[in-house]
């Protein structure tokens, strides 16, 4: 009984230890770098790779001294796992700091030697999705604080200094009247609506926040009653997809490969589920490429026209290219007029509630002014 015991014990414990491992991995949830971190690691890899460097050394001599030792402990674990004989894009994908899309266009990189391209055109596409995210914070953020800031102002004058005005009438036992009346019947709802108004705001900004699917209903809804801003998110969501798909295609990745790895740069988007739906129908149906877009997806008809020029001329990385670069301009031109039309409604807004707040507290003064001096008397 000693010795059955004693042999079964290690291996339970052996078993418990694994299972307890497995369950710590779930429940770290392992962040990703940032954009800029990326954009400089990928940046400094294709240089390196580019004067004949071998990828070992490279990884080693951009990790050494990083000042991100997380970035540096990855770039260490994925050089082990090279050197090793594991290909370079597993090697990155095991590290599970890497989206899919990344992973897809240094495994085209490997496969067709010119992993130095990859790298290179990886920090492009970075640098330009995170040049346009910050024109579209730059356009939201600040009118949004503006807005945020006049809001509490028309609050708080409607909720303290408006019925301070109203208790001064009423102590020399004046009736207000006309707007007098009015203004004070606005501070009165305003006092006893406010606090639902403002948890409604904070609870649907954490919505729009966290889920994901608030944020594309609002925006579909959004996009729906304002052509400028549907033009605007649908040439950044082509422009985007379009792009990732060249760089795939024109680095040896066959079209639905192409297709559903360039999918995942607009996961968060409707795009995403028709893209899919569209590279299986094309590889598994032999529906042509132009077809598989018109019939499964809403990319504009220019796409459509172009990729049926491609099929037919054997084109369509070119196509591809000029699509994206006529896209990237689209969506310049379209944030520009954006960013206009944003100033001039929060211009407009801010006109109106800092009229708001002269009107419900300064107005009441004003008219009923006269009255209490006559009553002073």
């Amino acid at each position: 009984m000693s010795n059955g015991s004693s042999t079964t014990t290690p291996v339970s414990l052996s078993h418990a230890s694994a299972q307890h491992a497995a369950v710590t991995r779930k429940k770290v949830k392992i962040q990703r770098f940032k954009k800029k971190d990326l954009i400089h690691l990928f940046r400094g890899l294709a240089s390196m790779l580019k004067a004949q460097i071998n990828t070992s050394d490279a990884l080693k001599y951009y990790g050494h001294g990083l000042p991100n030792k997380a970035m540096a402990s990855t770039l260490e674990q994925i050089r082990f796992d090279t050197e090793s004989g594991m290909s370079i894009h597993e090697a990155f994908r095991r590290t599970g700091r890497f989206d899919d899309m990344t992973i897809g266009l240094i495994q085209a990189g490997g496969d067709s030697g010119q992993l130095n391209r990859a790298f290179r055109e990886l920090a492009d596409r970075l640098k330009a999705d995170l040049y346009f995210r910050k024109q579209i914070r730059k356009a939201v953020l600040l009118p949004g604080i503006v807005i945020a800031v006049l809001i509490g102002a028309f609050i708080v004058s409607q909720v303290k200094i408006v019925p301070q005005v109203e208790g001064m009438l009423e102590q020399v036992r004046q009736k207000p009247d006309g707007l007098t009346a009015i203004a004070f019947k606005v501070s009165h709802a305003t006092r006893v609506l406010w606090p639902f108004v403002v948890l409604g705001v904070m609870v649907m900004g954490a919505l729009i926040w966290r889920s994901e699917g608030v944020r594309n209903t609002i925006t579909s809804i959004a996009m729906s009653k304002w052509r400028l801003l549907s033009q605007l998110v649908m040439s950044l969501r082509q422009m985007t997809f379009l792009s990732t798909m060249e760089l795939l295609y024109s680095n040896g990745i066959n079209l639905s490969k192409s297709m559903r790895v360039a999918a995942n740069s607009v996961k968060t988007t409707p795009l995403y589920p028709e893209i899919r739906h569209a590279a299986d129908q094309y590889e598994h149906s032999g529906v042509p490429l132009s077809l598989a877009f018109s019939k499964f997806t809403s990319v504009d008809e220019q796409v459509v026209h172009m990729m049926s020029i491609g099929e037919r001329s054997a084109s369509i990385d070119n196509q591809l290219k000029m699509l994206a670069d006529m896209y990237e301009e689209e969506a310049e031109n379209y944030m520009n007029d954006f960013t206009q039309v944003l100033n001039f409604l929060v211009l407009l807004m801010a006109v109106s509630l800092i009229a708001a707040v002269f009107i419900g507290t300064f107005l009441p003064i004003f008219l009923m002014g006269p009255k209490m001096m006559q009553s002073g008397i």
